[in-house]
């Protein structure tokens, strides 16, 4: 691991063969992100194998990433290293190979740096935690456009470990919607709006985006209504036209709250998009979607259900802050980031957490 740790002075820990090694599965690190983990593990699927001949096979398929996966753990090593293997190859023109491909870590909620595999698709890579040893919170954020297979956490000789602390809420956010719901094109693993998310109200959260497959099936909505969350942020506007989502919708809302009658639920509507200046149909669905998406919560609310909310998608990503997007379509960091900011005061309300 030696080569990937230019510009230190010290020898790499993964070098020395009294290393403290962690598997990805040891009972002191903690798999967050994953709906129905106790029930597969020990692999990483956003979704349960059971339902693999339910779902569409571009979900299936979209559901061996691990968008929105942590490890979390305490650890009082003063360095903290990855060792894992999947690959950069392929990656699309709007992503970097760090939020795609590769891992992100975080010591107490602040970034410390990014990995990705190399060419031969291995990924070795130590940081620095701090000064000297100390006790210290760690998550290692996993990709959100690749599958990767982390082999070892690598820390200093004699390190302790302690589990990580809990969130503040013991359920987690449950996301569903399409690729800007995955994650697609933050910079970082760490950096797509339910990550912030996560860091700034100090709550768990599960990925259930399926870039260019979110289009609200039945199946989708019933594997969603199986998790016990605090709230669901209902986000697939981006992928059905406008009368799928017309007509799925309302079906997908009523399949969660048959299960979950009082349970917060968030609809976005559509951030802005520069097509809806432009000639032609994507621009108009858009404007469609918005103003249906912002109907139908009003036609819950005034039916008696109280715990659905609105999210105008303008307050996320608005004319002004296109700059907020990669492609003319999905948000980059900066994006994510307002996308968050525009968010939060809803989900922090939806789940009661003080300012």
């Amino acid at each position: 691991m030696a080569v990937s740790l230019s510009g230190f002075a010290r020898a790499a820990v993964d070098d020395d063969p009294a290393a403290l090694r962690l598997k990805p599965d040891d009972a002191r690190v903690a798999v967050h992100g994953l709906g129905w983990y106790a029930e597969d593990r020990p692999a990483w699927m956003r979704l349960p194998a059971r339902l693999k001949a339910e779902v569409p096979p571009k979900v299936w398929t979209l559901a061996q990433v691990p968008a929105g996966v942590r490890l979390r753990f305490a650890t009082d090593s003063a360095v903290v290293g990855v060792v894992a293997a999947g690959t950069t190859a392929g990656a699309a023109a709007h992503v970097t190979a760090f939020g795609s491909a590769g891992v992100d870590l975080y010591v107490d909620r602040g970034y410390r740096g990014s990995a990705a595999p190399d060419a031969r698709g291995q990924l070795r890579k130590e940081w620095e935690t701090g000064r000297e040893r100390a006790r210290r919170e760690i998550a290692i954020y996993l990709p959100y456009g690749r599958p990767l297979a982390i082999k070892e956490i690598v820390l200093q000789p004699g390190a302790s470990v302690w589990p990580a602390k809990p969130y503040a809420k013991a359920k987690p956010v449950v996301y569903y919607g399409s690729s800007i719901t995955q994650g697609i094109a933050a910079s970082n693993a760490g950096g797509t709006y339910q990550a912030l998310l996560e860091r700034w109200l100090d709550v768990d959260f599960i990925n259930l985006g399926f870039s260019g497959n979110g289009f609200g099936e039945p199946a989708l909505a019933r594997a969603v209504a199986e998790i016990d969350a605090a709230c669901f942020v209902v986000d697939y506007w981006a992928n059905p036209t406008t009368e799928i989502y017309r007509t799925t919708l309302p079906e997908f809302i009523a399949t969660l709250r048959a299960k979950h009658p009082t349970t917060p639920i968030l609809v976005t509507g559509p951030y802005y998009n520069p097509s809806e200046e432009l000639p032609g149909d994507a621009g108009r669905r858009q404007i469609e979607k918005r103003a249906f998406a912002r109907e139908f919560v009003a036609a819950r609310r005034a039916a008696g259900d109280t715990r659905i909310v609105h999210v105008d998608g303008l307050e996320m990503l608005s004319r002004e802050q296109a700059d907020g997007l990669v492609d003319g379509r999905h948000a980059n960091s900066m994006g994510f980031y307002l996308c968050a900011k525009g968010i939060e005061p809803y989900l922090r309300a939806a789940l009661e957490l003080a300012r």
